[in-house]
């Protein structure tokens, strides 16, 4: 890569004219410098343009984690919509119940400790739906700042089911994890960025050229005259600067520490191959389990609507009173939200599923 630089000084000068650097003194000076052959350089640039190449796929990482977050957000701020449904109907119950059971201890058929069962009851529904209602106000606050929603507007949920890349077999799942697992990329490029870097520095043996051209101004008061036959104000200089290594510690020392560097990245991406494909296939079976549990959920929700139905036609004939039914009510309502709960958790373990196996841009499509 060519470069190019200007500078400018003043000193004073008792004796031969020089500086530092070992140039001579001068008012004005430009210097151009290019590598035309230098084989460390070169590796250590193709390894700064892989490291940031690594930058993109890390931004991609924390794109990724902000649509997991944004997503499990919508999802539960869905479930706890619903769940504010059914409390406040299981609120609705409470109340049926402990009117009849006060009504019945009035008639001398229910002992207070009943009464105050039915309380606990109402009151601990009425606690839930405080700690939802605080729930769901979180996640509209957060949902918004993610959106740029501005602060009133609502946030309209619908339940929806998540693609069926996490319904996959792990084998499948691992295959597009290897491919698109935004930390094995990273592992990956770190020991393309080595291999450059170990290429290079083992071409530290060969010859470097560089094109040099230097202009300068000199001033007459630093004593030119004085130690050079002729004084010339403008100066220009250009060449080839060239150099043979014969015998170089510092390329041997560079060499090991870039192979001890290029083993370590190897053992880190064949560590982080073996920790993914394992990771894949625990986070495949959290799926299946949860799918389990999901309709474990729904059948205990259908057998609780089941009784409820055969307790209401109890009630229409007069077998059964109200608190019972309102009682397979509340039953039926805890079901529902159990099968929310195992819904909801299933959602869970299917986005970090496919946040593994980087196939999380198929949540929007």
């Amino acid at each position: 890569m060519p470069n190019l630089y200007a500078g400018s000084g003043a000193g004073y000068t008792y004796g031969i004219p020089e500086t530092p650097g070992g140039r001579a003194p001068s008012i004005f000076n430009v210097t151009y410098t290019e590598q035309i052959l230098n084989e460390p350089l070169r590796g250590q640039a193709k390894e700064m343009q892989e490291q940031s190449k690594a930058q993109k796929i890390v931004l991609e990482d924390v794109r990724n984690s902000v649509i997991t977050r944004t997503a499990m957000a919508y999802l539960e701020l869905g479930k706890a919509r619903h769940s504010l449904e059914l409390l406040r109907k299981e609120q609705e119950s409470a109340e049926k119940i402990l009117q009849v059971t006060q009504e019945r201890q009035g008639e001398g058929y229910e002992l207070p400790v009943e009464v105050t069962k039915a309380q606990l009851t109402k009151a601990q529904v009425v606690q839930r739906i405080l700690r939802l209602e605080g729930r769901e106000d979180e996640l509209e606050v957060f949902l918004r700042y993610q959106l740029g929603l501005p602060e009133g507007q609502a946030i309209e949920v619908t339940p929806e089911e998540l693609p069926g890349e996490a319904e996959q077999e792990g084998d499948t799942l691992v295959a597009m994890a290897v491919t698109h697992n935004a930390g094995l990329q990273l592992a990956e490029s770190d020991v393309r960025a080595k291999e450059f870097r170990l290429k290079g520095e083992k071409r530290g043996y060969f010859p470097t050229l560089e094109l040099v051209s230097i202009y300068s101004v000199l001033a007459q008061f630093n004593n030119y005259s004085q130690y050079f036959r002729t004084f010339q104000r403008n100066n220009f200089n250009a060449g080839i600067d060239m150099h043979v290594p014969i015998f170089s510690a510092h390329t041997k020392a560079a060499v090991g520490l870039a192979q001890i560097n290029l083993d370590a990245a190897r053992v880190n991406l064949t560590n982080k191959r073996t920790e993914l494909t394992a990771d894949v296939r625990q986070r495949t079976r959290r799926v299946r389990e949860r799918d389990a549990a999901k309709e474990v959920a729904r059948l205990e929700l259908q057998l609780a609507q089941q009784n409820v139905a055969v307790l209401q036609a109890q009630f229409g004939e007069g077998k059964l009173n109200l608190r019972d039914v309102e009682k397979a009510r509340l039953e039926e309502n805890e079901k529902w939200m159990a099968y929310l709960d195992a819904n909801f958790q299933k959602q869970q373990a299917q986005l970090d599923l496919l946040k593994t196996a980087g196939q999380l841009d198929k949540v929007w499509q």
